[in-house]
């Protein structure tokens, strides 16, 4: 507000932001200059038609006179244009919001320079507010990330102090360290989601590999929760980030897990030949998804019905999977059937491009 009122006060006591009548003029000298010229061009052909030069002085001073009042008259109504502009700028502190409250003025000129100043204004305020809202999405996320990482990290501190089973919950205590891991590096990678060319680097993968590793990495909570994994994904290879796509099948796993079937759990991953391209499969036969629910799953902070009943259901790891896929290039959508299973599906553009790092 400060710096608002600042600038009116500018405009009151002739500073920077006045416009004084000697700037005035000097924007004006074009325009004078062929006032000059064409007065006396007037003078000349009155005086070699005949004229008295008492008749041509009184002609010259007359143009002369009407063409001053004319200029007070400019300046007075452009300075006081300019002076309510500045009131303006004095009592608000949003100051990008000057083209929505300039006042109203007959001149064209003004009006495309409101419009133009409108245009850019809610561009550069439709930027802050998709900033505001990637910031206040991410401290949620934040927040959400904190308030999951404390119950892994509790358990290992309780498990650690009871050293009497020390040898026994070792198993256990891997389980946890993993969850701590996994959490970490959903952090780690929503944070990076928005930047993904700073850490992109495409080649060739197999999907075979990489999926029997993302099996592996989650082989203690597979086994604790009794569940059978096939992977058959051929010879299929894709051109895309290894990295970022284990991450994505991590989470696809996981959420299968946290999801699974009462008995006889299983997660089957296949990849199939496209026209134009590779679909990846994971499938399960867990719990499904309504159908009304489908559509939605992949938006952030959705739970559903299943996740109402896990506590520890935050609905961040299907969105985190949307939003790298897409800027990864790659289309991911679901199909389920509540009560029977549910099936994401990858699919991996055609493309040649290798970058070998």
């Amino acid at each position: 507000m400060k710096e608002g009122s600042d600038a009116a006060k500018k405009l009151r006591c002739g500073g920077e932001g006045d416009l004084s009548f000697c700037t005035f003029l000097k924007d004006k000298i074009l325009l004078f200059l062929l006032h000059i010229s064409c007065m006396l061009v007037l003078a000349g052909f009155l005086l070699l038609t005949g004229y008295a030069w008492d008749y041509c002085a009184l002609i010259l001073i007359c143009w002369f006179l009407v063409a001053a009042a004319w200029t007070l008259c400019e300046y007075h109504e452009r300075r006081n244009y300019f002076f309510r502009i500045g009131e303006v700028l004095g009592k608000v502190d949003q100051r990008f919001l000057l083209g929505e409250l300039m006042p109203e003025s007959p001149r064209i000129e003004d009006r495309l320079y409101r419009e133009m100043i409108r245009k850019s204004n809610k561009s550069v305020i439709e930027r802050i507010r998709r900033v505001e809202d990637e910031q206040q999405e991410y401290r949620e996320y934040i927040e959400s990330w904190v308030h999951e990482i404390k119950a892994p990290i509790t358990s290992i501190s309780l498990m650690c102090e009871n050293r009497r089973n020390a040898w026994n919950d070792s198993g256990q205590i891997a389980l946890e360290n993993q969850k701590v891991e996994n959490y970490v590096d959903m952090a780690l990678y929503y944070a990076r989601s928005d930047e993904v060319y700073k850490d992109y680097v495409i080649q060739e993968t197999d999907l075979q590999t990489t999926a029997e590793e993302a099996v592996l990495k989650n082989k203690h909570y597979l086994i604790q929760n009794q569940i059978q994994v096939e992977v058959e994904c051929g010879e299929e290879k894709v051109y895309t980030d290894r990295k970022w796509i284990l991450f994505i099948l991590n989470q696809l796993i996981l959420n299968c897990t946290k999801y699974k079937a009462e008995e006889g759990a299983r997660i089957r991953i296949t990849a199939e030949a496209l026209r134009n391209g590779v679909r990846l499969l994971v499938e399960d036969n867990g719990a499904g998804i309504r159908e009304e629910e489908l559509p939605r799953i992949f938006e952030k902070g959705f739970t559903g019905t299943n996740g109402r009943k896990n506590d520890r259901a935050t609905g961040m790891g299907l969105y985190l999977c949307r939003k790298l896929c897409r800027k990864l290039g790659i289309e991911i959508y679901a199909q389920s059937e509540y009560g029977t299973g549910t099936c994401i599906a990858l699919e991996f553009p055609v493309s040649r491009y290798v970058i070998k790092g």
